[in-house]
């Protein structure tokens, strides 16, 4: 959701510039500083960045220059006045040099105010265009973005499924480990001929599918097909979906290190779980 998009444009007598910058945020956030002649179209402003944007941390800008042309002011004579007949009085009071006091008056706060400005409804009409430009330019180096970023993710979410193959490989010999440990753990401390083989055959099936990670194994690789469809899909706003895909990666991850009981797999759940971590951070850029 990181970019920044950019447009300017003379329209009438005014130069308009306009600059969008974009960061990662789960909800639309929008700071704009509107000038006074947009003020009457903040509200039309504001609904048409969001619908352009949709997501996150957002901080509009608006220059506005005039063109050749000196910009139109109010002076508030009455005010003038005052403040002259004042500060006219306490001058001669204390013999103080008057010369520059118009001059000074005039600086005052108030005294001299921008004329009201309103845009024209066909140049509103031109500003509106101006400002999907530079939402368009914002969108266009998201795009970019977005295309390394979803190399990126299908590297890091190719590494979990090599990983998830390996732990393929090291289960019926996990299996065999188990088996041969608790025989030898009876034989050491019963002895072969103090217990029943077939409860003890049960015992082992029971107890081997209570850490059977096979269930897991395969919603993990139902969950890292449904991403890569989600991930290559063009539908949008796909970031919280993607988002949400990863939380059950990190179930069936979590749960399959719980299971493992064995150290070759337990190094291959770690190196998932630090591939899942990196996604994680960077599903964050994802709309």
């Amino acid at each position: 959701m990181t970019g920044y998009g950019r447009a300017e444009q003379t329209i009438g007598d005014r130069i308009f510039l306009i600059e969008i910058k974009s960061l990662n945020g789960k909800q639309f956030d929008l700071r704009m500083m509107t000038p006074a002649i947009l003020k009457p179209y903040e509200i039309e402003i504001r609904n048409i960045i969001n619908e352009g944007l949709e997501r996150g941390s957002v901080e509009c800008l608006f220059n506005i220059k005039y063109n050749g042309a000196t910009k139109p002011v109010t002076v508030n004579t009455e005010l003038l006045k005052a403040y002259y007949n004042s500060v006219k009085e306490v001058a001669t009071e204390l013999n103080a040099d008057d010369n520059n006091l118009l001059s000074a008056i005039l600086r005052l706060p108030d005294v001299v105010t921008n004329s009201t400005d309103n845009l024209s409804e066909e140049e509103w009409k031109q500003f509106e265009a101006l400002l999907k430009a530079a939402i368009e330019n914002i969108n266009k180096h998201r795009h970019n973005e977005g295309a390394a970023l979803e190399t990126e993710l299908l590297k890091r979410v190719d590494n979990i499924e090599l990983h998830e193959e390996g732990i393929l490989q090291f289960e019926p010999l996990r299996r065999e480990k188990i088996k041969e440990g608790l025989l030898k753990l009876l034989a050491d401390n019963v002895g072969k001929e103090n217990y029943d083989a077939n409860r003890l055959e049960q015992e082992l099936i029971y107890y081997i599918e209570k850490i059977d990670i096979t269930e897991e194994q395969v919603r993990l690789k139902n969950h890292i097909s449904y991403f890569k469809d989600i991930l290559k899909g063009k539908e949008k706003s796909k970031g919280k979906k993607l988002s949400f895909i990863l939380q059950e990666f990190g179930r069936e991850i979590n749960t399959t290190g719980s299971k493992a009981n064995n150290a070759d797999i337990q190094k291959l759940v770690v190196l998932m779980k630090d591939e899942l971590e990196k996604m994680k951070e960077q599903i964050l850029n994802v709309l």
